[in-house]
């Protein structure tokens, strides 16, 4: 599995600086009123990207903090309803007996298992 995500980046990678190298051409952006910044294609983009990016890793970085705490949180509840309980008295196996009848015995003629 590691290598699978280690080939999808790789991928991504060589398809980004291909990208890179066929567009890697001055962009201008007006900004407000008369700002104006001058730029790369490619940095435009990437920027744009990450810009639009970060909301959703901010929300999952929140919420594995928030579950990482929930799951803490069980497990010592647990830890402590287990520590607190009263230890449960062993179990002893029942003995299971057959009864051995008269007529379960096989005769000589019979092969075993047809009786």
């Amino acid at each position: 599995m590691q290598f699978l995500r280690t080939a999808f980046w790789v991928v991504i990678a060589v398809a980004l600086a291909f990208f890179c190298m066929a567009n890697y051409v001055p962009v201008t952006v007006r900004l407000w009123g008369d700002m104006v910044m001058e730029t790369k294609l490619p940095v435009l983009l990437i920027g744009a990207f990450l810009l639009g990016a970060m909301p959703f890793w901010i929300m999952a970085r929140a919420t594995r903090w928030r579950m990482k705490r929930r799951l803490e949180s069980t497990e010592r509840a647990l830890v402590a309803a287990t520590a607190s309980a009263a230890p449960a008295t062993p179990v002893t196996p029942a003995t299971v007996t057959t009864p051995i009848l008269p007529d379960a015995t096989p005769s000589p003629l019979t092969p075993t298992g047809q009786a």
